[in-house]
C-alpha cells in the first residue's frame, strides 16, 4: 500500500464533507504514530530522515509525530548519525519506554508470579511466591496477587514510570472480553471475574487496562516473540499441574470461536485411566501433569507430611532432573513412561494442526532430555503423514517464566498497536496502592 500522511487525509476528508475531516485526521494521525513507532522498533535506531524515507511520510509530518512520541515517553533521541554523504547529521531515534511500565502477573495452582518491565522488555522487578491457589480460593488468591502487584506498581511510580497496563495469566479457559475465568479445574474456580477483582483490590483507574488470558496462550506468544524465533506455526505445551496448549497458526494466536481453544490436557488418552480434576476419566493431564510425574518418577516426594503440593514446581522439576542425571532408576523409568504418554498427547496437535515446532514448557523443559526420546518414538509412530509431518519438539528457553513474560508482553503489544492511548508521563495517571 502507498503511504498516507495527514495533509492527504485532510484533503480527502474535505472532499467527502466538512463533518468528516476532524475525525479522519485523528484516525490517520493515530495510524501514522503506529507506523513511525513500528519503524523505529523494527529497524532502529534511525534518523528522522530515514523514518520519513521508509514510511513515505513527509519530514514535517515525521517530526510532528516524533515529537508526540517523545512526549509520551516512547521514543528518545540519541547520538548524531550521518544520513547519506551530504547534509547535516541528524539525531537517531530509538525506543525509550523507560517512563512506561507494564506488569505481568501469573496465577498458578502452586505459586504466584509477577514481572514488571519497560517497553524494551527490560526487567524492572520480579516476584515469585509459593501459594496454594486451590486451597486458598479465588478471592484470597486474587487479593494475594494484588498485594504483589501493588509492590511493583509502587516501585514503578517511585522511579517516575507510568503504568501502561496489567496482563494476567491464569490456568483455564478465559472470557477475554470481560477477563473472567470460565473454568479452571486445577484451581477449583468457575466464573471468577479476575480482571474486576484485581482492579477493585488495586483501585485502578479506568485508564489502566487489565488483560486476562489463558497461561498457555500467553506463554505461546512469549515464545513466538522471543529473539530468534521464526516459526509461524507453533504449539506451546505447558508442563505444570495442569496441561494446556497455546496455538500459534500463521503467526497469530488461534483462540477458537469462543476463545477457549487449547485444552490439550483434558483430551482422553486412556479410557481406563484415573479420574481427572475436570471430572472426566483418563485425560492426558492424569498421565503427564506434574502431579502424575512426581507420583511416577519420585513418589517419595508426594508421601511427605505436606506432599509435593507444598513445593514450588520449579523446585520439583530441579529435583527430578537431579535424580535423572544421577542415574536414579525410578526417576529414569518414570520419565521414560511420562515421555511415552507425552508423545501420545503430542500426536494430537501434530495430526490436527501440522505445526512446525512444539515447545515444551514448565517441568517438561527442565527434564526434556529424559522425556524426548520416548516422546519422539511414540510421536513418529502416530503421525499419520509420517516423518515429514513430525514437528520439531524442543524445551522452552523461558522455562517457568514464559506465561508471566507473555502477560507483560501482551500489554506491550497493545501500547505499540495504539500509542495514542498512552497518557504522557507529565500528565500521568496515579495508580493507587492496595485497596480495602
Amino acid at each position: 500500500m502507498g503511504s498516507v500522511n495527514v495533509s492527504q487525509s485532510a484533503a480527502a476528508a474535505a472532499a467527502r464533507g466538512p463533518g468528516r475531516a476532524p475525525s479522519d485526521q485523528v484516525a490517520v494521525r493515530r495510524a501514522n504514530l503506529v507506523r513511525v513507532l513500528g519503524e523505529v522498533r523494527s529497524a532502529g535506531p534511525l534518523s528522522r530522515a530515514t523514518v520519513a524515507r521508509h514510511t513515505g511520510l513527509t519530514r514535517a509530518t515525521v517530526s510532528s509525530l516524533v515529537a508526540e512520541l517523545i512526549e509520551r515517553g516512547l521514543l528518545r533521541e540519541t547520538d548524531f548519525q550521518q544520513d547519506g554523504s551530504v547534509g547535516r547529521p541528524g539525531r537517531r531515534l530509538e525506543i525509550d519506554g523507560r517512563a512506561v511500565a507494564v506488569l505481568g502477573l501469573e496465577v498458578n495452582s502452586r505459586y504466584l508470579a509477577a514481572r514488571s518491565t519497560d517497553l524494551a522488555d527490560g526487567t524492572r522487578q520480579e516476584r515469585r511466591v509459593v501459594h496454594d491457589a486451590t486451597r486458598e480460593g479465588a478471592e484470597r488468591t486474587i487479593r494475594a496477587l494484588a498485594g504483589i502487584a501493588a509492590e511493583l506498581l509502587d516501585e514503578a511510580r517511585a522511579a517516575g514510570a507510568h503504568t501502561a497496563g496489567i496482563g494476567v495469566a491464569v490456568p483455564g479457559p478465559v472470557d477475554a472480553a470481560d477477563g473472567s475465568v470460565r473454568a479452571a479445574p486445577n484451581l477449583g474456580w468457575r466464573d471468577v471475574p479476575v480482571a474486576r477483582l484485581l482492579r477493585d483490590h488495586l483501585g485502578l483507574p479506568a485508564e489502566v487496562p487489565v488483560v486476562v488470558d489463558n497461561e498457555a496462550n500467553l506463554a505461546a506468544l512469549a515464545e513466538r516473540g522471543r529473539p530468534g524465533s521464526r516459526a509461524a506455526d507453533l504449539v506451546y505445551v505447558t508442563g505444570e499441574a495442569g496441561i494446556g496448549a497455546g496455538i500459534v497458526a500463521d503467526g497469530g494466536l488461534l483462540r477458537g470461536a469462543g476463545g477457549f481453544s487449547g485444552e490439550l490436557g483434558h483430551l482422553q488418552v486412556d479410557p481406563a485411566g484415573e479420574r481427572c480434576a475436570c471430572g472426566r476419566t483418563g485425560c492426558l493431564e492424569t498421565k503427564v501433569g506434574l502431579t502424575a510425574a512426581i507420583r511416577t518418577a519420585a513418589p517419595d516426594l508426594a508421601d511427605g507430611p505436606a506432599g509435593a503440593v507444598a513445593l514450588d514446581p520449579q523446585e520439583l522439576a530441579a529435583e527430578l532432573l537431579r535424580r535423572a542425571t544421577e542415574g536414579d532408576p525410578r526417576a529414569l523409568g518414570g520419565l521414560d513412561e511420562i515421555g511415552r504418554w507425552l508423545g501420545i498427547g503430542l500426536a494430537i496437535p501434530v495430526n490436527l494442526l501440522n505445526p512446525e515446532v512444539i515447545v515444551l514448557g514448565g517441568y517438561f523443559a527442565t527434564v526434556a532430555p529424559y522425556l524426548l526420546p520416548a516422546a519422539m518414538r511414540e510421536l513418529r509412530e502416530r503421525a499419520v503423514a509420517g516423518d515429514p509431518a513430525v514437528a520439531r519438539v524442543t524445551g522452552s528457553a523461558l522455562g517457568f517464566t514464559a506465561a508471566v513474560r507473555g502477560a507483560a508482553g501482551v500489554v506491550v503489544e497493545e501500547v505499540f498497536a495504539d500509542p495514542a492511548r498512552l497518557i504522557p508521563p507529565a500528565a500521568g495517571v496515579a495508580v493507587p496502592g492496595l485497596q480495602g
